[in-house]
């Protein structure tokens, strides 16, 4: 390991104090470092050429650095700023032990599926590409609180049509984020497969649903009241779809490599951040 990038959050105070911390450790085991800045938004990918990348600051900040690195295969160590960590596993008080062991060639570095989306506009023959997330994407109303019809197919065989708010597909991974708070499970993250959760369905029926992660999944959208459509991949900037739009959503063949994100600190983030206590605030 030669050259790291250091990804810190411009909205976290102490990333860029801890970053300086880093890049002098590194740089005194001949690694040379270099910063990058992000502020919740970005389309840059600045990871080409590096060995390594250390994220300073929440989830979403190895969110960015996994859709920039997973291509290249490039591992991602995430020290958590943030206030779940349920990916960013890495406590800022360990963040020396943990890389010692990945420099070392001993720290676990768990593969982790990436979902991807492809649209086929109503007006187009052309199938094109709209990103990749590794926790979810999600199409729903452009305006809140409307109800989109849309009809959903899994591997070319019809599941019906619904309304709702919208429609979330997760990853393993993306299950304890947006997936979790609209109703869905919890996946372990080894497991390999991927959700459906429908955002406030207009139907008692709509329940989650687990898919085969081989699978692909198409989305129609359909004419009703709201036509006007996001997708939007991993919370980032959304795309506008409308009426009579495909999407086809599956696994991508990219993994993302994340150091230190092991089974047993996915475990006990849920049970330090949902109260697995069996007391009265469980």
């Amino acid at each position: 390991m030669k050259k790291c990038i250091i990804v810190f959050n411009t909205h976290k105070n102490e990333s860029h104090e801890i970053g300086k911390q880093i890049a002098s450790w590194l740089l005194d085991r001949n690694v040379i470092c270099d910063f990058f800045s992000f502020d919740g938004f970005c389309t840059q990918n600045p990871f080409d050429g590096y060995d390594f990348a250390v994220t300073l600051g929440g989830d979403g900040t190895v969110l960015f650095a996994a859709r920039g690195c997973a291509k290249n295969g490039i591992p991602v160590f995430s020290v958590n700023l943030g206030e779940f960590g349920f990916i960013a596993s890495v406590q800022k008080n360990e963040w020396k032990s943990e890389l010692k062991n990945f420099l070392d060639g001993k720290a676990y570095i768990a593969e982790r599926n990436l979902i991807s989306a492809y649209c086929k506009k109503h007006d187009s023959e052309k199938e094109e590409y709209y990103g990749s997330g590794l926790n979810d994407i999600v199409v729903c109303a452009k305006t809140a609180a409307r109800t989109v019809m849309f009809e959903v197919s899994f591997n070319e065989v019809a599941l019906g049509r619904m309304k709702a708010d919208g429609v979330i597909l997760s990853t393993a991974t993306g299950s304890t984020a947006y997936s979790s708070s609209a109703g869905g499970p919890i996946i372990d993250p080894d497991l390999d497969a991927f959700v459906l959760t429908l955002l406030n369905s207009f139907s008692l029926s709509g329940r989650p649903l687990v898919l085969n992660p081989r699978g692909e999944l198409k989305i129609k959208i359909l004419d009703g009241r709201e036509n006007n459509v996001l997708l939007i991949v991993d919370g980032q900037k959304p795309f506008e779809l409308t009426a009579n739009d495909v999407i086809k959503i599956k696994i991508s063949q990219d993994k993302v490599r994340l150091v230190g994100c092991s089974n047993q600190k996915f475990y006990e983030a849920l049970r330090s951040k949902l109260n697995w206590s069996g007391g009265p605030h469980a």
